[in-house]
């Protein structure tokens, strides 16, 4: 099978900790256990441990529970309280009654609910479940690489995304595919299974993916012939057997501490060097001029319920909201000096 090494957490570590020493005193410390905790998911008391490579493993059905206590522990809605799971639950069309067993750690959540939930509070799903857009700027932003160009640059990137390269170029346009969860579930299992081969060059075979997780390979059958969805054991074990990203739901504490440290290893040195991969401006620019071409034809209502809406998102995100007073612009849609903001 693949072999997805167990990440160096204490080379990555010290590299951390070294370019945060250029920075000099008085910046903030990016090893700080509750910003880790934070991005990775993993406890604060346990990210010694981790690092260390002595802390236990945590069984999924637990640590998924963990997971989604922190995240509503910490993504806290604009008024500093916990979402209710009823609000979650509603984002994604399912009734609040269906995120009980997660939230009392009684059962796993279905693969769309956990897919909907980590949309919610805006954290990454995965190599199965997130969608185009996520996927792409998370594989230009985590592998630190130049723009690429040509072929060979999308063939890379659709590579680590499982996204065909005429579908991340429409991405990079701004304009991301977007597929129901099932087809695209399964065409990123068919993309692992072509493009992370045995050593004789075939594909794995359906068994022996399930028997790295004590399953059958009967399990995976209506996958592989995309006609359902695998359960969320099923989902952790394919991307655990292929070395790719599992979300934040999912991730073992190991990998998901991996990921938060390359991501700020990432920051640092791009702080160092403030040129921005192009490619990632390309999409947030998309998204800016999409926003304001629409909210532009809003009424100074329609503004309110816009802020409403993003004071909401920003909270989600751990963010802070607009200041006060910053309810709307001035009528017709258009700020005090006659631009669209």
């Amino acid at each position: 099978m693949p072999d997805p090494a167990r990440p160096d957490l204490a080379a990555r570590w010290r590299r951390v900790g070294e370019l945060a020493r250029r920075r000099g005193p008085g910046a903030r410390d990016p090893l700080d256990a509750e910003r880790l905790s934070h991005l990775s998911g993993v406890e604060p008391a346990r990210i010694p441990g981790v690092v260390a490579g002595t802390a236990p493993a945590t069984p999924l059905e637990r640590r998924v529970h963990q997971r989604f206590l922190r995240l509503r522990a910490t993504r806290l809605d604009k008024h500093g309280r916990e979402w209710p799971l009823a609000a979650i639950a509603e984002d994604f069309d399912a009734p609040g009654a269906s995120l009980g067993p997660l939230n009392a750690g009684t059962g796993l959540p279905r693969l769309g609910h956990a897919a909907g939930v980590q949309r919610f509070f805006g954290v990454h799903a995965g190599f199965l479940l997130a969608d185009a857009k996520s996927a792409v700027e998370r594989a230009l932003a985590l592998s630190g690489a130049a723009a690429p160009e040509g072929p060979d640059g999308l063939a890379r990137l659709s590579y680590l995304t499982g996204i065909t390269p005429g579908d991340i170029r429409l991405t990079l346009d701004g304009r991301p595919p977007r597929i129901p969860l099932k087809e695209q579930v399964h065409q990123r299992f068919e993309h692992l299974r072509r493009t992370r081969l045995r050593e004789d060059g075939h594909p794995h075979s359906l068994s022996a993916i399930a028997r790295s997780f004590d399953a059958s390979g009967q399990s995976l059958t209506r996958l592989a012939q995309g006609e359902g969805l695998p359960n969320l054991a099923a989902a952790a074990g394919i991307q655990r057997f292929y070395g790719v990203d599992g979300g934040f739901l999912l991730a073992e504490d190991t990998e998901a501490l991996a990921t938060a440290l390359t991501a700020i290893e990432h920051e640092l040195r791009c702080a160092e060097r403030p040129e921005e991969n192009p490619l990632l401006a390309v999409l947030r620019a998309h998204d800016v001029r999409s926003i304001v071409a629409r909210a532009g034809r809003l009424s100074p209502r329609g503004w309110k319920s816009l802020a409403d809406h993003l004071d909401d998102l920003l909270a989600r995100e751990g963010q802070l909201g607009r200041p006060a007073g910053d309810d709307a612009p001035a009528a017709g849609g258009r700020t005090a000096e006659g631009e669209a903001p």
